[in-house]
């Protein structure tokens, strides 16, 4: 890796992204990595807010000895698959890895060279690596009452994931990396993203991936800053839209369940089964989970009063949301999101 110039490119898929683009934008074309050993291609969805403005100043302000090549693209497609897949087409042929990447995150000024120095480490015992997934964080200095919240339910066991929002600490194999450096051959060989999941694509490129015989790791070592939600609808929709579409994932890829992601789906049913068969009986599952979402909270409360009771909020909004979409899979086709 390294050999060829540029020999990384990331792909920046974007949707009104006015209040983030610069922040984002600025965090990779400020790097350590050299600047001639990457290019950035910002793929739009059709913003209709000054996302395009705000890249195309930044464009014509760039030094090209002192930055990596930026390039803009239209995406008629729209959405995040169909973006990553067309600048496939565009990459030059010096291109051996692709970084996945959004408009509302930002990295660390080492980050790509932290990607390119484990990536060669883990190379050399493992030669069929495919992808190298990273941490991903909130922002904690300046993010609103409901970003705060929002980013404690994430860390709580209860609100994680094994997936983008998971807490980790040890570098290793998984099945779902976040914000992935792919080795660009290994997405050739399986076709890319599949331009039929909205959301979670990502998750199904990396069970293909897996399939074909690729490794996949992640790291702790490397982080991005990800802005949350702003509000607790939009927490509510992008609940039920991960659970819709984990359950696609799942009718493709059995292998990618998660037992512990279809407890509160369980639980509400066997509640629902004792209150129907014995109802004295099912005041000890619902005691039990209030007593569970009080103490997340109580656990909280050092970061402000309002987590206090916001963060057993968000929890209960995330577990109704997202088994409400895990049903909602099995009843019904994906659609476009409505949460951002």
């Amino acid at each position: 890796m390294g050999s060829s110039k540029p020999w990384l490119a990331t792909v920046l898929p974007v949707l009104n992204e006015e209040n983030h683009i610069e922040a984002c934008l600025n965090s990779l074309l400020h790097q350590s990595l050299p600047a001639d050993e990457h290019m950035i291609l910002v793929m739009d969805g059709g913003s209709t807010d000054a996302t395009r403005e705000i890249i195309q100043s930044m464009m014509s302000n760039l030094d090209g000895d002192k930055h990596p090549t930026l390039v803009y693209h239209e995406n008629p497609g729209r959405f995040v698959p169909h973006a990553r897949n067309l600048a496939m087409q565009h990459l030059p042929e010096s291109i051996t890895h692709v970084l996945e990447f959004n408009g509302h995150i930002e990295a660390d000024v080492d980050h790509l060279l932290k990607l390119k120095t484990t990536w060669n480490r883990l190379e050399t015992d493992h030669p069929t690596i495919a992808g190298l997934g990273c941490r991903v964080v909130g922002y904690e200095s300046d993010d609103s009452v409901v970003e705060s919240i929002l980013d404690a339910t994430l860390k709580n066991p209860l609100g994680g994931s094994s997936g983008q929002f998971a807490v980790f600490d040890c570098e290793g194999q998984t099945n779902v990396p976040a914000f992935t450096l792919h080795r660009r051959s290994a997405l050739e060989t399986v076709g890319g993203w599949d331009e039929a999941f909205i959301t979670s694509q990502d998750s199904d490129l990396s069970m293909r991936l897996i399939k074909q015989g690729f490794t996949l790791f992640r790291t702790p070592d490397v982080v991005v800053k990800m802005r949350r939600r702003t509000s607790f609808k939009s927490w509510f929709l992008m609940s039920h839209r991960y659970g819709f579409w984990r359950t696609k994932v799942l009718l493709k890829h059995p292998r990618r369940v998660v037992l512990r992601e279809f407890l509160p789906l369980f639980g509400l049913l066997g509640t629902i089964a004792l209150l129907l068969v014995e109802p004295t009986y099912a005041v000890f599952p619902i005691a039990l989970y209030a007593t569970v979402l009080a103490i997340s909270g109580v656990l909280n409360v050092k970061r402000g009063i309002t987590h206090l009771i916001g963060v057993p909020f968000a929890l209960v909004l995330l577990h109704v949301g997202f088994s409400l979409g895990l049903v909602d899979g099995l009843l019904r086709k994906g659609g476009a999101s409505r949460d951002r």
